[in-house]
């Protein structure tokens, strides 16, 4: 799906919905071929809904063999499916995916929110003919078998790498192709790679939505929430090193919003402003306010604040408390110079 801006969008345009029963194609097929690129959509802002353009309607009704070419072309199938069609068991086809050779493009979770995959039928077909060994040798790759054996499974890592590609081939702005890379890293990782509190709230702001799966439910979108996350330390070592390239694109385009009172001056640079800036006193004063402070105060109970602060009770209290420890020294004083007269 590519992104466009105002000036670009030109002609009619069709929500995607109805694009959809144009096109005959079922909601999550249609989905499917506008993640794929199948679909190319247009919008009129970064925050308006994507929408197809009425000439990108008619050049897929009037492609050769429509609607059943297009219908192959995003058409998946479960393990039971995809090891029929390779002509292989089905035990030796999860094994393979387990091993990282088949990337699933969906998924769902069935009636014990087990995660039950899907790959595109299409792509499985042509890998079969391009890797005939796999399909057909005795004994499995001797890397498949190391990762097997150590219990490694790769559709959830292949799945994460293909949305993540899914995602950047979507959009055009720099700063939601980030948000697409961000979207993988939990909130902990995200904050050490993002150390400006304003860029990761914008990141939030463009993250792209939950990958909708059935039933949609709150458990089952927090299974997906956690499925969509980097697990393995090399996995996320990649998607930080790949976030850092995208924010420095993004950050060449345009800066993050934020505050204007913490926007930098015009014309200015970080150096100059060091530079322009007092030295520190030797003996520490009172902190300057932040400007959320000085809004916020009035200043005339800042004038009486000083004299608040000065303005300490306790000295009345010890001047009771020795005027007290003089009523009980007195009695021993007179005892004691009773005593000693003659």
């Amino acid at each position: 799906m590519t992104t466009t801006t105002t000036a670009e969008v030109s002609g009619k345009t069709v929500a995607l919905g109805r694009v959809a029963q144009q096109l005959e194609l079922k909601r999550g097929e249609f989905d499917l071929a506008v993640q794929l690129g199948h679909v190319r959509t247009v919008r009129e802002d970064l925050g308006a809904r994507p929408r197809v353009a009425q000439e990108e309607i008619e050049r897929i009704r009037s492609a050769e063999g429509f609607p059943e070419a297009l219908r192959e072309r995003v058409r998946v199938v479960g393990t039971a499916e995809a090891s029929q069609l390779l002509d292989v068991p089905a035990h030796r086809f999860t094994r393979l995916a387990r091993g990282g050779h088949f990337t699933p493009v969906k998924c769902y979770l069935n009636r014990y929110r087990a995660v039950v995959w899907l790959y595109l039928a299409e792509e499985l077909t042509d890998l079969g003919l391009r890797y005939p060994e796999l399909l057909n040798d005795r004994q499995l790759p001797k890397e498949t078998l190391v990762r097997l054996g150590a219990g490694e499974d790769r559709r959830p890592r292949n799945w994460r790498g293909r949305r993540a590609a899914m995602l950047l081939q979507q959009t055009d702005d720099p700063w939601e192709r980030a948000a697409g890379i961000a979207s993988a890293l939990d909130a902990a990782h995200l904050a050490e790679v993002v150390t400006d509190p304003y860029e990761r709230a914008y990141l939030s702001r463009l993250r792209p939505e939950t990958a909708r799966v059935g039933p949609d439910s709150p458990a089952a979108r927090e299974i997906i929430e956690r499925l969509q996350l980097a697990q393995d330390p090399d996995e996320v070592l990649w998607y930080r090193m790949d976030l850092a390239q995208h924010l420095s694109i993004a950050r060449s385009a345009r800066p993050a919003p934020r505050p204007e009172w913490e926007r930098p001056a015009v014309g200015t640079t970080a150096t100059a402003r060091l530079a322009h800036m007092p030295a520190p006193a030797t003996s520490p004063g009172p902190m300057e306010p932040k400007p959320s402070q000085l809004r916020q105060s009035d200043p005339k109970r800042r004038e009486l604040e000083p004299v608040a602060v000065e303005r300490v009770e306790p000295r009345s209290g010890h001047g009771r408390l020795r005027r007290g420890l003089a009523r009980f020294r007195r009695p021993r004083t007179g005892a004691r110079s009773s005593t000693t007269a003659p």
